[in-house]
């Protein structure tokens, strides 16, 4: 549709400005993805017909101004690439009055994947075999006999899931205090874009907590998260975990890309704790079962009125009374006081229930009868 290269030269350099920007890609250079600035343009060319409309204008923030007739249309609409992996993008104009269609890739970084020659088709596909650049901003642009030229933005979001993911206790080594605050830190390594990574925190299969980076680096970056947490006696024994998950949205990989951390298992130490109420019923014949607990374990001795007693395996109305345990553990000295009641009739309270229910229902039958 040019009478010849010249022309052609000027209408791309009017459309896409400065040619520290912009490159128009041609076919088969002798390095086919190495990307370098056009030479300036010469003074002395002659000037752009005025029939032509200037082109969308370029916003500070790098997207074009588009307007409402631009027909222009890609597929897909938005690229989510693994980096090293192939990708195709099809652009394609809605109607026939246009004077040629083309992609354009802006000069981010020192090399790009090389864009096909512009074509007077209604379509025009840009493969790329083997995507290795973390920042790239191509568009799609067509010269409109009607309407003058526009252009259109195809967002390329290239990823990579971490390398590793690690959890450890901030500033602590070994077994963990009862009541004490502690800081979990999950180092994500070497992911990208960091911006898109939600990491989540676990104890056992519970999450508690989610957190997102602000970071917009778009290559890879170690990204640091923590959550503070205070154990109980409870936590003794739990595995704690972090994962590392991609939200590339419905145009990435279904499911995301998931990176899980090593189980780390807490060991708490805690107590003594009284593992019985204060006040405590038993029937006669049942054993005085009253245990104190704790990690290590307690040394526990049992007092009534001052003597050193155990307690009983069968209870008799003499057991009621007061009882106190001395206890000693890791975390140091505690005693506890136990008031004991026992109720009047033998064997269990279960088997005493038991015999209530007995009796109930034989007083039925004999009404029936």
């Amino acid at each position: 549709m040019f009478a010849s290269a010249r022309p052609i030269t000027l209408l791309l350099l009017h459309l896409f400005g400065s040619a520290a920007s912009y490159s128009i890609h041609k076919p088969a250079p002798p390095l086919p993805w190495q990307v370098s600035a056009p030479s300036p343009v010469p003074s002395d060319l002659p000037s752009f017909p005025s029939s032509v409309i200037p082109p969308p204008v370029i916003s500070n923030t790098g997207e074009s101004t588009k307007t409402a007739h631009c027909p222009l249309t890609t597929s897909p609409s938005i690229v989510v690439v693994r980096f090293g992996d192939p990708f195709t993008v099809n652009c394609s104009v809605g109607k026939m009055n246009f004077s040629a269609l083309g992609w354009a890739v802006h000069l981010e970084a020192p090399a790009a994947p090389a864009a096909p020659e512009f074509t007077t088709n209604q379509s025009l596909v840009w493969s790329v075999e083997r995507m290795t650049q973390w920042s790239i901003e191509p568009k799609c642009y067509a010269l409109c006999d009607q309407g003058g030229p526009c252009d259109i933005d195809v967002p390329v979001i290239v990823y990579k899931p971490p390398d590793l993911v690690f959890l450890s206790v901030v500033d602590h080594s070994g077994p963990m205090f009862e009541g004490r605050e502690y800081t979990l830190q999950c180092v994500v390594h070497d992911v990208a874009p960091v911006g898109h990574l939600t990491v989540t925190f676990y104890r056992g299969q519970s999450a508690l907590g989610q957190l997102q980076s602000n970071n917009t680096e778009k290559s890879p970056v170690t990204e640091v998260f923590t959550l503070d947490i205070i154990l109980s006696k409870e936590d003794d024994g739990v595995q704690y975990w972090c994962e590392a998950e991609l939200e590339l949205g419905p145009d990435g990989p279904q499911p995301p890309p998931v990176v899980t951390s090593q189980k780390l298992n807490a060991t708490v130490l805690f107590g003594p704790h009284l593992a019985c109420p204060t006040k405590l019923q038993v029937r006669e014949g049942e054993s005085l079962a009253c245990e104190v607990r704790g990690n290590p374990q307690p040394l526990v001795t049992w007092y009534r009125d001052g003597q050193k007693v155990a307690l009983p395996a069968h209870s008799d109305r003499k057991h009621a009374g007061k009882y106190t345990a001395w206890t000693k553990g890791h975390l140091g000295q505690k005693n506890f006081t136990v008031e004991v009641e026992v109720l009047f009739g033998r064997g269990t309270a279960n088997s005493f229930n038991g015999y209530f229910l007995l009796a109930i229902i034989l007083i039925q039958m004999i009404k029936w009868l």
